[in-house]
């Protein structure tokens, strides 16, 4: 892969992947999650949109680490991609407990069809109520500290570029008209 496109680093570039897909699949994922009818209607795409958001984790950091080569040694760089690195340790089961929720959902309405109403069985075995309960405590909880770890990355990073930098007081260039 290219370290950069055009004179700009691929980094600064893929990153933005992340820093939209994370929190989109973080807030969608918690709709999901405690709205069954959301759920219904919304739980495979949102797998998928968090599935796209743990795909682009690895080509970030992939990016950042040909950034970082070509840099002179900073910790401020090192801490920005220790926090990179475990981002997908939390976007990971993220991932997995929405689609064991959104398929423990299909299993239930697919049951509750079959079984049909009025019928003397249950239609819905008595493990799938606590199961959701569960798969929507792990969602909630890892979805936070996505959006968390997401934050802190993106702080880490954005202090690594730009904490030489110095600020002067405005200058009037004329297009302010």
């Amino acid at each position: 892969m290219p370290a950069f496109i055009a004179g700009l680093p691929l980094h600064a570039l893929v990153v933005h992947a992340v820093v939209v897909l994370v929190p989109l699949a973080v807030l969608t994922g918690i709709v999901v999650a405690v709205w069954p009818t959301a759920r219904r209607r919304y739980g495979w795409p949102v797998v998928a949109l968090a599935a796209l958001a743990t795909l682009a984790i690895p080509i970030a950091t992939s990016t950042g680490e040909e950034l970082r080569d070509r840099l002179p040694d900073d910790a401020l760089i090192d801490t920005h991609a220790e926090l990179g690195d475990q981002l997908l340790a939390f976007v990971v089961p993220m991932t997995v407990t929405l689609a064991a929720l959104t398929l423990l959902d299909h299993y239930r309405a697919r049951t509750t069809r079959a079984n049909g109403p009025g019928t003397t069985t249950s239609p819905v075995p008595r493990w799938a109520r606590p199961a959701a309960l569960a798969l929507t405590v792990l969602i909630i909880g890892f979805a936070a500290v996505s959006a968390v770890q997401v934050v802190r990355i993106g702080d880490s990073g954005a202090r690594a570029v730009w904490h030489d930098t110095k600020y002067v007081a405005p200058t009037h260039h004329g297009d302010d008209d």
